[in-house]
C-alpha cells in the first residue's frame, strides 16, 4: 500500500527542525505557565460560594486545564450558566495572588531563545496574564500578546490567532506558522488559521480521558528545540 499524502505530510512535519518556522504563537496557561493546586482549589471554593454549588477536586481540573473541551459546554452540562459562573470566577480571582501561584514550565524557557517573531494567544483575562507574566519575567519574549475576549472572539475561532499574526506582519500563505497549546481549541483555532498545530500535553495518560490531535503532540518542548539545535 502506497504512503498517502497526509500520512507525507505528517512525516515532514515530524522532521521538521523548530528553526523551521517563521512566526510562532503559543497560549499561555498549560502549555507556557501553570498555576499551584491550593491556588485553584481555593479559587473554586470561592466561585462555589458565590454560585451556590461546590466544586469536586475533579471538576475543577476540568474546567481549569479545559480537560472536557469547551468550558462552556462543560458548565452547560452541569447546569450550570457560563456568564455568572465566569462572572464570579473573574470577581474572586486577585491578580497578585494569581502571578504569586503561577510558575514556569521548565522546558518554555526555549521561547525565549526562539529567532523569530514570538506572540502569546490565550483565553487568560488580561488583567491576570499580564501581572503573571512580569512577575514571572517573560513578558519581553513576546512580540504580540492577545488576550482574547468577545471583541477579538474565542478559540477555535481563527480571528485571535489572525490578529496576532497580522501584528507582526505574517501571513500564514507566504509565511510557516506554529501554534503551540494544550488545548483542543488551540488545535482548532490552528487548523482554522492556516497553522501547524503542536498539542503539548502536560497531564498524566488518561487524566484528559481522550487524545487532543493536531500536526503533532509532544510532552516537552525540549523535543521541538532539540530538532532546531540539531539542524544548526
Amino acid at each position: 500500500m502506497g504512503t498517502s499524502s497526509t500520512d507525507d505530510a505528517a512525516a515532514a512535519f515530524e522532521d521538521a527542525p523548530a528553526s523551521a518556522y517563521d512566526v510562532w504563537l503559543f497560549d499561555l496557561d498549560g502549555t507556557l505557565v501553570d498555576t499551584e493546586w491550593s491556588y485553584t482549589r481555593e479559587v473554586f471554593d470561592r466561585v462555589g460560594d458565590r454560585i451556590g454549588r461546590e466544586f469536586t477536586d475533579r471538576e475543577a481540573e476540568i474546567l481549569w486545564h479545559g480537560l472536557g473541551g469547551s468550558r462552556n459546554e462543560q458548565l452547560r452540562e452541569w447546569g450550570l450558566t457560563p456568564p455568572a459562573f465566569w462572572d464570579a470566577f473573574h470577581d474572586v480571582e486577585d491578580p497578585a495572588a494569581r502571578a504569586d501561584a503561577t510558575y514556569l514550565f521548565e522546558d518554555a524557557e526555549h521561547v525565549a531563545d526562539i529567532d523569530a517573531p514570538v506572540g502569546v494567544v490565550t483565553h487568560c483575562a488580561e488583567f491576570l496574564a499580564e501581572p503573571v507574566m512580569e512577575n514571572l519575567d517573560i513578558a519581553d519574549w513576546f512580540d504580540v500578546v492577545l488576550c482574547c475576549d468577545d471583541d477579538t472572539g474565542w478559540k477555535p475561532d481563527p480571528r485571535p490567532l489572525e490578529l496576532a499574526l497580522a501584528d507582526v506582519g505574517a501571513d500564514p500563505s507566504q509565511h510557516a506558522g506554529v501554534y503551540v497549546g494544550d488545548a483542543e481549541s488551540d488545535m482548532g483555532a490552528a487548523a482554522n488559521a492556516g497553522l501547524d498545530g503542536v498539542h503539548v500535553e502536560r497531564h498524566e495518560p488518561g487524566m484528559r480521558g481522550h487524545c487532543v490531535l493536531g500536526d503533532r503532540r509532544v510532552d516537552t518542548f525540549d523535543v521541538l528545540f532539540s530538532q532546531s539545535a540539531a539542524s544548526d
